[in-house]
């Protein structure tokens, strides 16, 4: 039985004539192995589904991926790949251990198919239209560190069930600070600090300001004596995070001018594991100051302020310029920016 996701939807009267356009758009813009196969079926008013799944299937290289990108069904994609695959006469995408890769005909085509959904897209987007977010239906991709996750996402998914109970929200790791994401359409919006491979395309928004600060389990050593020297603390043994598994940061750089070092014992990739360290062991665990503050388990826990100083750190968003103009994502921008906004004035 046919997917119910699958039906298409009717369309209104005052919708016809932009739908009419995005058609003639895609059947002129399109390759001719997708061009042909519509004008020789009669199917001049089809939708533009087969050409978005193409896109979900290219960009994630993985069926199942696609499938809960469009909201469709596994199975119900890969009957879509099948109809694909014989209008192009391609694998598409093959086989290879437990994962897929694209055939070289499907790299061809990967960044032609991508502008030519969002062309397409855009057509059907009056640039100024008004959003009632109660109505909105939208999945919305963000990528984030986990420091951020933990001291936002709840009072942001909080926010959205109560003013767009229709929007769903996925948090995707950050690995990196490669901006191909954004320009890729993988997400919609990026936050962290801008790293150096961000093009100038890309539109960055300042969220808040953020320091970092130490954090140590309740009876460390540390805490014995009034005042926490650079000395003292160089001389205790720490618990790190990164994403690639470095040593040294901006606290090393600050320790160096002193004449100190500090004996990194533990690196880790997420903060929370370097709070459960600390909690449980005499090491010291470097925060953001935003994380701690938003943790809610802080009783075993006991945070003070480096004795050097280090620069303060600047969280942004992120977003490709395609963008812009888009209603729902300029509400979601929105939002993110007024709960950021009110923490950094203290608000709850």
């Amino acid at each position: 039985m046919e997917d119910a996701r699958l039906r298409r939807p009717r369309i209104g009267r005052e919708d016809a004539p932009a739908q009419s356009v995005a058609r003639r758009l895609f059947l002129h813009a399109a390759p001719a192995w997708i061009r042909a196969p519509v004008l020789a079926s009669g199917m001049q008013d089809a939708d533009l589904n087969l050409l978005t799944a193409l896109n979900a299937l290219l960009s994630e290289g993985n069926v199942a991926k696609a499938a809960e990108r469009m909201s469709l069904s596994e199975s119900a994609m890969s009957r879509t790949l099948a109809r694909l695959r014989e209008a192009t006469g391609d694998q598409l995408l093959v086989r290879a251990g437990r994962g897929m890769v694209p055939t070289p005909h499907a790299l061809a085509l990967r960044d032609r198919v991508r502008d030519l959904v969002q062309e397409s897209h855009a057509v059907l987007q009056p640039a100024d239209a008004s959003l009632d977010p109660r109505t909105l239906q939208r999945l919305f991709t963000m990528r984030a560190n986990d420091g951020f996750i933990e001291a936002f996402a709840h009072v942001l998914v909080a926010r959205v069930a109560k003013e767009a109970p229709g929007v769903r929200l996925r948090f995707a790791p950050k690995p990196d600070k490669d901006v191909r994401p954004l320009r890729e359409g993988l997400i919609d919006l990026d936050v962290g600090v801008l790293g150096d491979s961000a093009g100038p395309e890309v539109r960055v928004q300042a969220l808040y300001r953020d320091r970092f600060i130490a954090a140590v389990r309740e009876g460390h050593p540390l805490l014995a004596e009034a005042g926490i020297t650079p000395e003292r603390y160089a001389a205790c043994d720490h618990v790190v995070m990164s994403r690639h598994g470095r040593k040294e940061g901006p606290a090393d750089v600050a320790l160096a001018a002193m004449g100190l070092a500090r004996n990194v014992a533990v690196t880790v990739p997420s903060f929370g594991a370097a709070l459960s360290i600390a909690a449980a062991t005499d090491l010291v665990a470097l925060v953001p100051a935003s994380y701690f503050e938003r943790l809610r388990a802080q009783s075993t826990l006991r945070s003070f302020p480096l004795p050097m100083h280090t620069e303060q750190i600047t969280i942004s968003q992120m977003w490709h310029p395609r963008m812009d103009r888009d209603p729902a994502h300029r509400w979601l921008r929105g939002m993110v920016l007024e709960l950021c906004r009110g923490f950094a004035e203290g608000e709850t």
